[in-house]
């Protein structure tokens, strides 16, 4: 597990007095890389705060939104690289991008929300770990 996992496990085993994770899916992405972006945690919980539970309306998974929030915040704003990451998360998870349709099917399955959510985390952190690290090694090649 890397440090950007570890960190995002420790933000989801926080909680509201109401048993919902202290903080959405999106949060929690851009949270747990801040390092990359440049910004303080504060300020992109704030930012992620209404994207979690796809925008709150069941749209676009928070995983999604705050990948791609992460990506620009790195200043990577290639079609590539965009879709590399929207294609490979989409592959491990049914091709589905919408939190209402990967939460029915991960219930048909039996499992429970928050384990199914942690996993689109963890698994958009490595996509976009290898993204990134991909990045900046063909930068330093280049210089």
């Amino acid at each position: 597990m890397s440090r950007y996992s570890e960190r995002a496990a420790e933000l989801r085993s926080s909680f509201k007095p109401n048993g919902m994770p202290a903080y959405n899916c999106a949060q929690t992405m851009v949270m747990a890389m801040h390092e990359e972006t440049g910004l303080d945690e504060e300020t992109l919980r704030k930012l992620a705060e209404h994207f979690g539970g796809g925008m709150k309306m069941g749209s676009v998974c928070g995983a999604f939104t705050g990948g791609l929030m992460i990506l620009g915040l790195c200043g990577i704003d290639d079609n590539e690289s965009r879709n590399r990451f929207i294609h490979l998360l989409k592959e491990k998870h049914g091709q589905m991008i919408e939190c209402r349709d990967l939460l029915k099917a991960n219930a048909e399955r039996g499992g429970d929300k928050k384990t199914h959510c942690d996993g689109m985390i963890y698994d958009a952190i490595e996509i976009l770990e290898e993204i990134i690290n991909e990045k900046k090694k063909a930068e330093k090649s280049f210089l």
